[in-house]
């Protein structure tokens, strides 16, 4: 079975390649990305159009979606996040959360794999200590089963991994959207370098537990 990550973005890939020890390629392929209050059903929907568009046999799609989720904002903005990042700006959310005293927040992001087969029931969590990665909120592998959508629908497996912290003033010029006014144990993702962002990442959490599921597909 060949693996397509699908994504515009090859840094996404570079940190795949990290935990699939080579074993996926990219799909640059700007899938439709539909308005709905969890990333969940974006990262579903998304996959199930890029599984049938790379139209090649033995072949399954992995797409990713991820948001800022600040608590005290009851999770805005969440799976709107790269919307208000344009339009509102990164640093004017900051500093809305922070004049709110609504600091903490996670980042979260969910995997969907689609293979066009079936599959078994929702893994075991993998081991929390692999990786360096401590314990963060909201952490599981979901199963998505077609009992509430149409007939023909194409299952979808999600993995879901996040990171805890708070939203700081912007410091650091490294990474990209929220990452300056994110900070995670005492440094902003900004301030980070690849790895060590990669080591603790939301996306890299929802990779180990896709990794560990996959080898055994």
């Amino acid at each position: 079975m060949s693996l397509r990550y699908v994504t515009t973005n090859e840094g996404k890939v570079d940190e795949a390649l990290e935990y699939l020890d080579g074993d996926v390629r990219q799909f640059d392929y700007d899938y439709t990305e539909i308005q709905a209050d969890d990333l969940e059903t974006v990262a579903a929907a998304g996959a199930r159009e890029a599984f049938r568009a790379v139209g090649e046999p033995d072949t399954a799609v992995l797409v990713d979606d991820a948001g800022l989720f600040i608590e005290g904002f009851d999770g805005f903005p969440g799976p709107y996040s790269s919307y208000v990042e344009e339009t509102l700006g990164v640093d004017q959310v900051g500093r809305l959360a922070r004049e709110a005293g609504a600091t903490r927040a996670y980042f979260r992001c969910v995997l969907a794999y689609c293979d066009g087969e079936s599959f078994a029931a929702t893994p075991e969590p993998v081991d929390r200590e692999r990786r360096g990665q401590d314990l963060a909120a909201d952490e599981r592998a979901v199963a998505v089963t077609d009992d509430t959508v149409a007939e023909g629908t194409l299952p979808v497996k999600l993995f879901v991994g996040s990171v805890p912290g708070r939203i700081v003033e912007p410091r650091g010029d490294g990474g990209f959207g929220y990452d300056p006014v994110f900070e995670h144990d005492g440094q902003t993702l900004a301030e980070m370098s690849a790895a060590e962002k990669n080591a603790i990442s939301h996306r890299g959490r929802a990779l180990a537990k896709f990794a560990d599921w996959y080898a055994d597909r």
